[in-house]
């Protein structure tokens, strides 16, 4: 019955995953490597489409709305903050999308944006995983019934299926992958997050 909440920290895996990805590139840039727009793009695609489109959708559409149903207030306590830092990650991902979009070289307004919008966005989603694994994920395991949990899963099924009639699904996986060998996570910058969040933050 809790393959439901399983499903969503083993997400919360690979996305960490990109965020050391991107964390990594923001690093290149920074030593002079040229950001190419492409690449750019491909981390806004992964995070708008798999971060956001079907990991926040299967929250917020599902997850969120049962907690909702159990009493829990939508405007205070960890829903609100869990819905504004998912729209602040939303508006990081748009900058970046933007730059991506554009035509040309990156011009050095544009890398200061990138590396403006990594260096938010990075540490904003490590941390709101950190509060879902940590508190919001074992809450809804103390108040969700088993069958709840159980229909969950069914409807997180449902979820992934349209996103795998066209590919979707297995694609932004794939990008995601390439990313992460193409710029390396940090093995000791992220032991270092590992860490700190052990350390009680």
């Amino acid at each position: 019955m809790q393959i439901a909440i399983e499903v969503l920290m083993n997400e919360h895996r690979l996305i960490e995953q990109a965020l050391g990805s991107l964390e990594t590139y923001a690093v290149e840039v920074r030593a002079g490597l040229a950001p190419a727009r492409q690449i750019v793009g491909e981390y806004a695609s992964f995070f708008r489409g798999f971060a956001d489109g079907c990991h926040h959708g299967k929250e917020e559409d599902v997850l969120f709305q049962r907690l909702l149903e159990r009493g829990f207030p939508r405007q205070s306590g960890p829903l609100a903050v869990m819905y504004h830092e998912h729209e602040l990650g939303r508006a990081h991902v748009g900058a970046l999308s933007g730059i991506a979009e554009r035509p040309g070289s990156v011009q050095t307004p544009e890398v200061e944006a990138l590396l403006a919008s990594a260096d938010a966005f990075v540490p904003l989603l490590r941390q709101h995983i950190l509060k879902e694994d940590r508190i919001l994920y074992p809450m809804a395991l103390d108040v969700l019934s088993g069958p709840e949990l159980d229909a969950m899963n069914t409807q997180f099924e449902e979820f992934e299926a349209t996103m795998r009639v066209d590919g979707t699904y297995d694609a932004l996986q794939a990008l995601a992958e390439r990313l992460i060998v193409r710029f390396r996570p940090d093995p000791v910058r992220m032991a270092a997050v590992s860490q700190m969040a052990h350390c009680g933050r």
